[in-house]
């Protein structure tokens, strides 16, 4: 059996260098390419030497100049305009696109998905197995209690992260609001300061922390008349979002066009 071939699109990155070293361990991946922005430092540098694993032979190129040539899946944690510029260049390529970007904006979402149409896509704001199976848990609860239990959803990550909520919470705030039967947009709540007046009955609620070097902890809470239920999370490595990933880039590489989640990659779409 081939090896499957992966560029890693934001190789210099934390979860970049994360992937770099995940397929240097497995035995039947194959690191094809490795890219990052224009003004990166990290252009020209051995992708296994910035990632620690010694060198590989494969130089860290510029994404939008790069060539993408013998090649199954490529594995994007960059930006927004990034990702999108990557998914627009592979639509009817053959080569599988899988998304860990997350903060996107509704025109940046809706040009992914004009894309799918011409590729197979795996977008998802968390790719790990646990986040996936509690984002299906949510979808579960959210639809058996009804609105007397109040839905909040709490995270915090590392102080480097840029967007919040993250795209984990809104993951879990959308598998809530398609339990529910609502429009996320039309219930979220992202914000509260000053005098807000009392909770809006049937709203999901986001609250984002910041500090230190935690990698990842969510919690969905279904708050209730004299009683609480708690759904958690805790990442305690990015491996485990590596392993996600690249269970994806198997799992898409001969796939259809369409726009997939990873809950389709695991057999949640129906739990």
């Amino acid at each position: 059996m081939s090896k499957l071939r992966i560029i890693i699109a934001g190789a210099g990155g934390r979860m970049g260098r994360t992937l770099i070293r995940a397929i240097h361990d497995d035995e039947n991946l194959t690191l094809a390419g490795a890219l990052e922005h224009a003004g990166s430092s990290h252009l020209g540098e051995d992708a296994g030497l910035l990632a620690g694993v010694g060198a590989l032979g494969v130089q860290v190129e510029m994404q939008d100049s790069a060539v993408l040539a013998n090649v199954d899946v490529v594995i994007d944690f960059t930006s927004p305009a990034a990702t999108v510029a990557m998914a627009q260049r592979l639509a009817g390529t053959g080569i599988a696109h899988i998304i860990g970007t997350t903060g996107f904006s509704a025109e940046e979402n809706a040009a992914i998905t004009a894309a799918a149409a011409q590729v197979a896509i795996v977008k998802s704001g968390n790719m790990s197995l646990g986040v996936n199976l509690l984002a299906a848990l949510t979808r579960r609860v959210a639809a058996t209690l009804d609105e007397d239990f109040d839905i909040e959803i709490v995270e915090m990550h590392h102080n480097r992260k840029v967007d919040a909520p993250s795209g984990t919470a809104l993951l879990l705030g959308e598998a809530a609001a398609a339990g529910r039967g609502v429009d996320l947009e039309a219930c979220s709540d992202r914000g509260r300061d000053g005098i807000t007046g009392a909770r809006k009955r049937g709203d999901i609620g986001f609250a984002a922390l910041r500090g230190g070097t935690v990698v990842g902890e969510h919690t969905v809470m279904f708050a209730g008349p004299a009683e609480r239920i708690e759904l958690t999370h805790k990442a305690e490595d990015r491996m485990i979002f590596a392993r996600g990933a690249l269970a994806a880039a198997r799992w898409a590489k001969g796939r259809a066009p369409g726009l997939y989640t990873m809950a389709d990659v695991l057999g949640l779409a129906d739990f």
